[in-house]
């Protein structure tokens, strides 16, 4: 404290005690006004500021110290989860090579009852078709031997007389009686 003591009064002149005034001289009262200002500060700001500094110090190292924990925390987390990625890909590529077999038997399944259900089909089409044919001919048959009995009716209609008529009649009995007896 001495030494601030000394750089006062070295300084500059201090004006005597019983008056009060001004001092012009910029420099020199800055240059005061600073020494006072830094010799205060380290007196009393010695201590602060190193409590300061071991404070930051110790709050640097605790977060280094965490920091480290939780990379050694993230790196056992990402060791875990490749460990688990490595057996979800051996899982996935066993499905994949499952599923492809499984999808190979579905489809030759799938194939074989489309053509199991397509050669059904086309016996029933084979079937209708001769179904409807043959309805189709026993129609035409009905026809024609309508049109044959209308035209044979209208012929023996026209050309018939009364004793022509009777004897075709009485023939046509005995034809049909013969018919009978024949069955029977």
């Amino acid at each position: 404290m001495k030494n601030v003591t000394d750089s006062f009064l070295s300084v500059g002149h201090w004006p005597s005690a019983g008056s009060f005034g001004f001092n012009t001289d910029i420099l020199a009262t800055n240059l005061i006004n600073l020494s006072v200002v830094l010799g205060v500060l380290v007196f009393f700001g010695k201590g602060v500021l190193s409590d300061l500094l071991d404070n930051r110090k110790q709050r640097i190292f605790n977060t280094i110290r965490n920091s480290e924990e939780l990379r050694e925390g993230a790196i056992e987390q990402l060791e875990k989860a490749r460990d688990l990625l490595r057996k979800a890909e051996l899982e996935a590529d066993q499905f994949r090579a499952n599923g492809y077999s499984e999808i190979e038997r579905e489809k030759i399944n799938l194939i074989n009852s489309t053509s199991k259900i397509l050669e059904e089909l086309e016996n029933y089409k084979n079937e209708t078709i001769h179904f409807e044919q043959e309805r189709a001919i026993n129609q035409v048959r009905q026809r024609v031997f309508q049109q044959a009995l209308q035209e044979a009716l209208g012929t023996l209609n026209s050309s018939l007389t009364n004793e022509l008529h009777l004897r075709t009649i009485s023939a046509n009995i005995g034809i049909f009686g013969t018919m009978k007896e024949i069955t029977d």
